[in-house]
């Protein structure tokens, strides 16, 4: 509870939880089977600029989840904001090509795995 109050008082928060949640909405009506991240796939640069940012925090945040650092987890995902924030302006995530589609909706699965490993965010989300 005390790694959320302290993401809640981030100034990335409000933003990453609108984003969380407008994910899971995606994420629920989403088809399709693909799990992995195709980076061959990406058509824009936001789509690769979110996975960079995803592989930068994603071994830290992770390694400081397992050690119970769930504070710090979720500090290191408050630095993808910018990322976020610029895919879901300059993308398309529901892509007429079949593969764009999948391989986005696979990214932002990663995404939504990695910011809710300590709590929902998107409960955040006002």
């Amino acid at each position: 509870l005390n790694a959320v109050v302290t993401f809640s008082g981030l100034p990335e928060a409000a933003s990453l939880a609108a984003a969380n949640k407008r994910i899971g909405n995606i994420l629920k009506k989403a088809e399709g089977n693909v799990t992995a991240v195709n980076p061959a796939l990406f058509a824009e640069p936001a789509e690769r600029a979110l996975a960079a940012a995803l592989d930068q925090v994603r071994p830290d945040a992770t390694a400081r989840f397992a050690a119970g650092d769930y504070a710090g987890s979720l500090t290191l995902l408050a630095r993808t904001r910018d990322a976020v924030d610029a895919f879901f302006t300059d993308v398309m995530v529901m892509a007429e090509d079949p593969k764009q589609r999948d391989n986005r909706i696979a990214l932002l699965r990663e995404l939504h795995s990695l910011m809710n490993k300590v709590a929902d965010l998107s409960k955040l989300a006002a």
